[in-house]
């Protein structure tokens, strides 16, 4: 790149850079609201959040913008370049189609949202949250007609859209159909399969507490050994587990109870796959739009890659195990071969982020199926629980009627006005069964490789293939590129059978 050959697009990264600079503090401000700010400074916080994601905002629809890029259209670009151009384009585009004063808005609703959130879970507090939630819903229809009257999506695709581009209603309605007409049989099958081996062999229950002092030197074991970089992020705990920051500065955080040490540990391991991610993102291409996560089901995809097929392989609960018992001490539960019975468990539950990998695109499904109408204005935030115990009988058989701390309350992305994002979940699985069933081709002794603790080998493709493009292609284009083919579902139900009924 040469300054004076491409001097319009130059400017245009600075740009880029300065917002890469306020979105870190940005980032950082609101890891800490939820990490470590106390309860009181929650509306100056809250201001303050909202004066940022203004400025941000008017510095994206800047008018000088249209005519610059335009101009640098015209310049001698390589294929780089015009990537991050593309992605330029597409987050001007996407910012002009909101006011400024709706940013801001969304900002304060959501920030009082999740900040009430975290005391009216706990106390099955649904009146209360439905107060502070309406003005949250109110505005995400607002923000969602104006992206569908600039974009021409539907109103609930142009959602989706910010978190998967070009993911659409019509493409997750044929795969998720597809999953609904297979999985409750497969979680029939596997149910069946494994009362009878515990029938046979019972289950050992881990017996606790379990020191949280203690689950925490634990989970930083197991991310230095998943290769996360401490000395560019770091874990603390929060209500709800997420990876936030930026790739200089990862900050993921996890949740710990002194009786399950399992549920904080492959949480941990989850976050953990994001954060590497993150840190491996092009580090010369730093603050442009092109070195960003490609898209949340990609991040996903990471998440999953470790917490699922790399955290559910018995190669790697056969490296794990040892370290959970010097850590936690040692008991008949912590057997190898019972620590991975109990961590590929398939039993239908109400918490999604506890959920095994079979139950799981259940619970994706029942909040697609409650979020798309919510958003299109086909049911109310009042209609939320009757849906969900409806859904929650149908698709796992479990009664939630009253139990509102368990259903609905139970995520954090409703308060953070958050819609689209859950079915990246799903997708992401699906892109994680794709990416290891590519390594076998490409590694026919993959699975001799993780069984012997030589997981570099599973971090270098997912470098080469994922990490390191970051947002050069568009998502179908990486997944070919990666995989040979773009996103196909059958790999996970391909992964599900035979892992769980092989």
């Amino acid at each position: 790149m040469t300054a004076t050959a491409t001097p319009t697009y130059d400017a245009l990264a600075g740009t880029w850079t300065r917002l890469h600079h306020f979105g870190h503090l940005q980032s950082i401000a609101g890891w800490d609201q939820a990490a470590n700010m106390p309860p009181k400074g929650n509306e100056a916080r809250a201001a303050a959040l909202a004066e940022m994601a203004a400025l941000l905002h008017r510095m994206r629809t800047d008018p000088q913008l249209p005519e610059q890029l335009a101009r640098a259209e015209q310049e001698p670009l390589d294929e780089l370049q015009r990537a991050n151009l593309r992605e330029m384009r597409r987050e001007w585009r996407s910012s002009n189609a909101l006011p400024e004063s709706l940013v801001q808005r969304q900002q304060l609703a959501t920030s009082r949202c999740e900040h009430a959130w975290r005391t009216q879970r706990p106390a099955n507090d649904w009146a209360g949250f439905v107060e502070n939630f309406k003005p949250v819903l109110a505005l995400a229809r607002e923000e969602a007609a104006l992206l569908s009257a600039q974009s021409g999506l539907g109103k609930y695709d142009s959602l989706m859209d910010r978190f998967e581009p070009g993911m659409t209603c019509a493409k997750v309605d044929r795969i998720f159909g597809d999953v609904r007409q297979w999985l409750p049989g497969l979680i029939l099958q596997v149910r069946d399969k494994q009362q009878a081996e515990h029938a046979a062999r019972p289950l050992i229950e881990p017996v606790g507490p379990f020191a949280l002092d203690a689950q925490r030197r634990l989970c930083d074991q197991v991310m230095r050994v998943l290769g996360f970089d401490f000395a560019a992020g770091r874990l603390d705990v929060s209500t709800h587990p997420f990876c936030g920051g930026v790739p200089e500065d990862v900050r993921m955080t996890t949740r710990f109870r002194e009786d399950d040490f399992l549920g904080s540990l492959m949480g941990t391991v989850h976050e953990t796959g994001h954060g590497r991610y993150e840190q491996n993102l092009p580090r010369e291409l730093l603050g442009q739009p092109v070195a960003r996560a490609r898209s949340m089901a990609l991040h996903e995809s990471q998440s999953l890659s470790f917490e699922m097929q790399l955290g559910g392989h018995p190669g790697f609960v056969n490296h794990l195990a040892p370290m959970i018992r010097q850590a936690l001490g040692d008991q008949p539960a912590f057997d190898t071969q019972n620590l991975h019975r109990l961590m590929t468990r398939v039993k239908p539950g109400f918490i999604r982020v506890d959920a095994d990998e079979v139950t799981y695109p259940a619970h994706i499904l029942l909040r697609y199926e409650i979020e798309r109408p919510l958003i299109e204005g086909e049911i109310e935030a009042e209609d939320i629980p009757a849906l969900w115990d409806a859904k929650m009988q149908e698709l796992l058989g479990l009664d939630t009627r009253g139990n509102f701390k368990d259903g609905p309350l139970q995520d954090v992305h409703w308060p953070e006005s958050l819609f689209g994002y859950f079915p990246c979940y799903s997708l992401g699985a699906m892109y994680a069964a794709q990416w290891f069933a590519a390594m076998r081709r490409a590694m026919p002794d993959l699975d001799a490789h993780i069984g012997s603790g030589q997981f570099q080998v599973v971090f270098d493709w997912l470098r080469d293939n994922i990490w390191q493009q970051a947002s050069r292609w568009n998502t179908d284009e990486l997944a070919r590129r990666a995989s040979g083919e773009a996103l196909n579902p059958a790999h996970f139900r391909a992964h599900l059978e035979a892992r769980y009924l092989g």
